[in-house]
């Protein structure tokens, strides 16, 4: 078994790493699923039939098990992260702190943002999900067990099996429907750890599994060749997890029946080096991603393969360590007994908690972290106070026609696009309010421009509500101008979080010609319908958080400038050779004009922050470019 760990995590850690040839390591997890469902079952069926299982034991092993390390860890993350994060990311942590410790961190991450997002790779704690999915499990599964128990083997079997269908043909259309949740939380993540709980229940009875060893060998073989198939062809793109998770773990439980010591496949996976990363996976698991989160927090990016490859070993070291003297130590009953145990998780636990709350109250200890003029600049940085309420996303998105309208007024004007759009609107609103117009606000979260083709996938609604969208705006006779706004430039070349001052290309010459060709016809759209439009091109991203840039800021008062604007000119340089596709009538505002000079580019002036993260803009930042368009107008 702990040969199977090694493929696991392995994949895992060098997938966080971002090496891109492990482009399907995430599915490590899947197989960590299929071989706890596969322990847990067998050792409290044993109980059971042995007539000595005891509920309190089994959540002793459990906390001997997961408790020591994990608070180990934990505790080496304090200091980094007072060091190395901002106080909004220090708040995040904090809060993470209170869900890991409660075993709900899927929750938290579930609603803070996708697993494959940038964003996420700045997370230390991110990883713990998995952990929160199995406790969750664990909480449930074995009442469960043994109340089908009591109905006997075949009933057993048979309440199992409804739950593994149900489970995951839940994750199948979660995987279109809802993606982030699908991906986090316990139902769609159940049957995973059910197949290893089915090959556990099929263990009983030898003769079931007892296969000729030829048959053992092919079956082994087969199930590594899925796994390894999975860990390098699929990728971010790749619905997860949906009936493609069945690569994985069937791969895992024909590895678990198959492999055994009989056979090649078996004696392969069974070699000291495989048993010995086996060994200290559990460590290794909750080592890596924090210390890859604090390298990108301290300013290492993608493309410092070396410092990656560099603490992927470090990750090994670490793992052997706490392995060897906390993992071992913990887990032998004869050193901590069970009241220990369990009093030593509760004050952690606690302690954890307590510190957690601390920071989330005290935002993220930006008092103690920044000076006064640092916090003028922190405390400006405030996005749109309508963004929860009238920026949509998802299935459920807001309708077009019930799209929040700012201010009381002669309605007139409208706003579309994706998040860039939400502060544009209200600033815009704001600016109109004084003439006695008023405006609509439309924008959809992470949404690629999409009019004009079909899109499914993460885009599927985001392209079902731009067509509604759209239409509605074109359709609506009292909107006589409109207002676009796109993050373009992230649509047509991928994100720059932790790659500047790379230029990057992580989209690909067809969908790019797709992505522009979309944004070039629903102005076409808007002008065929007789509206006034004005295009905002997107405002110059900037190196990092705009919290971050504040606190390295020597005179916070005074200029904070972000990227070099010779950078944002290169990555700009395809849209600009494209301007002239656009139809004459679109009148275009480029912020880059406002916020840039020959050599950088504006993130906070006066006191004032442009931005809340590293590419939208506040409020403030949106009011300037607000007051250009006016301008353009004749207001």
């Amino acid at each position: 078994m702990d040969g199977l760990r090694t493929i696991a995590v392995v994949p895992v850690v060098l997938f966080h790493a971002g090496f891109d040839l492990f482009s399907g390591g995430f599915v490590g997890v899947d197989v960590f699923f299929v071989i706890s469902g596969y322990l847990i079952t067998g050792i409290i069926l044993s109980e059971v039939l042995a007539g000595n299982f005891n509920i309190i034991k089994f959540y002793e092993r459990r906390a001997r098990r997961i408790l020591p390390a994990l608070f180990l860890v934990i505790l080496a993350c304090l200091p980094f992260a007072w060091v190395l994060l901002s106080p909004r990311d220090l708040k995040d942590f904090s809060e993470s702190l209170v869900a890991v410790s409660l075993f709900g961190s899927n929750f938290l991450f579930w609603k803070e943002s996708g697993y494959f997002e940038g964003a996420a790779e700045l997370k230390p704690l991110l990883h713990t999900w998995s952990l929160a999915v199995e406790e969750q499990y664990y909480v449930l599964f074995p009442m469960a067990l043994m109340l089908a128990w009591r109905l006997g083997l075949r009933w057993m079997l048979a309440f199992f099996a409804a739950v593994f269908a149900a489970s995951l043909a839940a994750a199948q259309w979660g995987a279109v429907h809802a993606p982030a949740a699908n991906f986090y939380l316990l139902p769609t993540r159940s049957w995973e750890l059910l197949i290893g709980a089915f090959v556990a229940m099929a263990s009983l009875d030898k003769r079931r599994l007892n296969f000729s060893v030829a048959k053992k060998e092919v079956g082994a073989w087969i199930g590594l060749a899925l796994i390894v198939y999975a860990i390098f062809f699929f990728d971010k793109e790749t619905p997860f997890p949906s009936l493609y998770s069945l690569v994985p773990t069937v791969g895992a439980a024909l590895i678990i029946v198959c492999a055994t010591q009989e056979t090649i496949a078996g004696k392969f996976i069974a070699n000291k080096w495989f048993v010995g990363i086996g060994l200290i996976s559990y460590s290794l698991y909750l080592w890596h991603q924090p210390l890859f989160a604090f390298a990108r927090h301290a300013g290492y990016g993608e493309s410092d393969k070396v410092v990656f490859g560099f603490l992927s070993v470090f990750a090994v070291l670490l793992a052997y360590l706490s392995w060897r003297y906390v993992e071992s130590p913990f887990r032998n009953g004869w050193r901590f007994d069970r009241k220990q145990i369990f009093s030593y998780g509760t004050a952690g636990s606690v302690a954890l908690i307590a510190l957690g709350l601390a920071g989330h109250v005290k935002n993220g200890f930006m008092e103690m972290k920044a000076t006064r003029d640092q916090l003028v600049v922190l405390k400006s940085i405030t996005p749109s106070p309508r963004r929860a309420d009238c920026h949509t996303a998802g299935e459920s998105f807001i309708k077009a026609k019930d799209a929040c309208e700012y201010h009381a007024g002669k309605l007139s004007w409208a706003a579309f696009g994706d998040s860039h759009a939400v502060e544009l609107a209200y600033a815009m609103a704001d600016e109109l309010a004084a003439y006695g117009l008023s405006l609509k606000h439309f924008s959809f979260s992470n949404c690629v421009p999409t009019f004009g083709r079909t899109v499914g996938g993460q885009f599927k609604y985001c392209s079902e509500w731009t067509d509604q969208a759209a239409k509605y705006i074109a359709e609506n006779k009292d909107i006589r101008n409109v207002v676009v706004s796109y993050r373009i430039n992230n649509w047509l070349f991928g994100g720059h979080t932790g790659k500047y001052p790379r230029l990057v290309d992580d989209v690909g010459q067809s969908e790019r010609e797709k992505v522009w060709n979309s944004y070039v016809n629903v102005l076409r759209h808007f002008v065929g319908s007789g509206k006034k439009v004005f295009l905002v091109l997107q405002a110059p991203e900037i190196p990092k958080s705009i919290d971050e840039l504040v606190l390295e800021a020597g005179d916070a008062r005074g200029r904070i400038y972000g990227a070099d604007a010779s950078w944002w000119k290169s990555r700009s340089e395809y849209l600009r050779a494209r301007l002239h596709e656009i139809p004459r009538e679109v009148t275009i505002i480029d912020p880059a004009q406002i916020f840039c000079d020959e050599a950088k580019c504006m993130a906070a002036n006066g006191g004032v922050a442009y931005y809340f993260d590293d590419n939208h803009l506040t409020v403030a930042g949106a009011k300037l470019v607000a007051a250009g368009l006016m301008q353009s107008v004749g207001f």
